[in-house]
């Protein structure tokens, strides 16, 4: 007893402890604020524009969004557990059932003229807004990868009072992100679909295109979530002139490095991405208007994109890709922009084609305009996805 009092009694020894106590508790401390700060806990549900800064808005601030809560008749509210999308439908009851599905950074107001088309025909149309974008909430604590949005899919199939279920229910039509989602939905549900339009899909974009280092910084998990949104919402405000500076280099062999796109310009160039003889029109700057809106008054808009460049189906799909061979010849059909500079054309007629079924089984189509080709040249579009759905 003698030594363990003399122990706690000698004043050194006392104040050693009392230092290394300290310094593991003030460190311990800083870590924890360190990842509060930088890596941010998570909620559940992100909740949208639609019940958050919406009903704060005056009348005028209101107007000054492109995309507003009528754009589409036939809009409702579908309660989930992982959010509340927005869903349009509208068109005849009895008509030939289509849905689509919209791109990485914009709301499905970018296949307004393609939804609007369909419904000329007597098309009954579906259209809902991704998770995090337009006014659909966002899963805060979920990857968004093909599982997310296949679900979403079918939660919005599930909502409507007509049957969009069954065999060959229903066509499905995606854009750039939404293409690569629609190839690995009927890769999942091929009983599904009676016809797939893939508009300048993802899922087969080489790496190889994509900067190293962008790879690295978003698709890592090294890069802290704050330093990756601010920089995320910064290159998302670029200027259009930015936007469209990148242009595909003339030899065929991979990107020199100063011509590779960065991860983000797979965002970018869903909403600007023109030769630069033409300039921007007006809904393509209505796009770029509301995704500039989005950043400022979408909470969950920000940490969609970046997850979704992390996860989602935009490169190395080949194994869902694949699958589409088994679909009925004639049943599938690829678009793609004549001056893409995201999904190439050569690349794809080279890496994609060949894997769905070479062109006796798939009709593919070049079609005048970039990789925002279904809201520039709708007209093209349509007239090609008339051909292929025998609509003429």
């Amino acid at each position: 007893m003698e030594t363990v009092s003399k122990c706690f009694s000698s004043p050194r020894e006392s104040a050693s402890i009392a230092v290394v106590a300290t310094t593991v508790i003030t460190t311990l401390a800083l870590a924890s604020l360190t990842r509060y700060a930088l890596w941010p806990r998570k909620p559940l549900i992100i909740p949208g524009a639609l019940t958050t800064s919406l009903p704060r808005l005056s009348k005028e601030e209101l107007a000054k969004s492109s995309y507003r809560t009528d754009h589409f008749p036939g809009a409702r509210d579908v309660v989930t557990p992982y959010g509340t999308i927005r869903a349009y439908e509208f068109g005849p009851e009895d008509g030939r059932k289509v849905i689509l599905v919209h791109g990485i950074s914009t709301s499905c107001m970018t296949l307004s003229d393609i939804a609007h088309g369909l419904v000329d025909k007597g098309c009954r149309v579906m259209l809902f807004d991704l998770f995090g974008r337009g006014f659909s909430d966002a899963p805060g604590d979920l990857p968004y990868d093909t599982r997310l949005f296949v679900t979403q899919i079918l939660l919005v199939l599930a909502s409507s009072p007509l049957a969009w279920t069954g065999t060959s229910a229903f066509s499905l039509i995606g854009y750039s992100l939404g293409g690569g989602i629609a190839a690995n939905f009927a890769a999942t549900y091929p009983h599904m679909i009676e016809s797939l339009v893939l508009l300048s899909p993802s899922g087969l974009i080489r790496p190889e295109n994509i900067g190293r280092v962008s790879r690295l910084i978003f698709t890592s998990g090294l890069v802290p979530e704050r330093l990756l949104a601010w920089m995320t919402k910064r290159r998302l405000r670029m200027p259009i002139d930015n936007a469209v500076s990148k242009r595909r280099p003339t030899a065929k062999p991979a990107l020199p490095i100063e011509e590779k796109e960065d991860l983000i310009d797979i965002a970018v160039k869903e909403t600007v991405d023109e030769p630069a003889q033409e300039s921007p029109t007006p809904f393509e700057l209505d796009v770029v208007s509301f995704v500039h809106w989005s950043i400022d008054y979408n909470e969950g808009f920000v940490p969609a994109m970046m997850s979704t460049i992390k996860d989602g189906p935009l490169m190395e799909q080949h194994q869902y890709w694949r699958q589409l061979t088994q679909r009925k010849p004639g049943t599938t059909a690829v678009l793609i922009g004549k001056d893409d500079n995201l999904v190439q054309p050569e690349d794809y007629e080279e890496d994609a084609l060949p894997l769905i079924g070479g062109k006796d089984r798939v009709f593919w189509r070049l079609v005048p305009g970039a990789h925002n080709f279904p809201f520039t040249h709708p007209r093209s579009a349509l007239e090609a996805i008339y051909e292929f759905l025998g609509m003429e």
